[in-house]
């Protein structure tokens, strides 16, 4: 699962891909069939790459991909976000050892969205590209 340049946006729902970068910030594409472009100030917003995301653990931090290739183990079936309990008891599956007291409920479905929407793009598939070597 190659989930380099697809990034969250503080204040903006979804996910987008980095495309570029301008001046005044970076430039991100809409990840649906508009792919609608729109450039971000990293002065006054705040972004992630989703390769670099992790949820509390007990003992360690689990990187969100690990979690994404749990549920895409388990034939890809997501909960519906709406059950609370179910959310838990999917996360105790997909994510063991996560910190029940710091991941909260909207944190679970959020990532389920997330996943929700990486799954139908070409780059589900792919394999993670090496690290650039300097």
């Amino acid at each position: 699962m190659n989930l380099r340049a697809l990034v969250s946006v503080t204040g903006k729902p979804g996910l987008f891909k980095l495309i570029g970068q301008s001046k005044s910030g970076f430039i991100l594409e809409t990840l649906d069939d508009k792919k609608i472009k729109s450039t971000v100030n990293l002065s006054t917003t705040k972004m992630a790459t989703l390769e670099d995301i992790t949820i509390y653990g007990e003992e360690d931090e689990i990187r969100l991909i690990d979690v994404f290739e749990a549920i895409k183990e388990k034939d890809g079936d997501t909960p519906d976000i709406k059950d609370g309990r179910g959310l838990r008891e999917f996360f105790r599956e997909v994510a063991p050892g996560h910190d029940e007291s710091r991941v909260y409920a909207s944190d679970m479905k959020k990532i389920i969205s997330w996943y929700n929407i990486i799954k139908e793009l070409p780059l589900f598939e792919e394999e993670t590209p090496e690290p650039i070597q300097q």
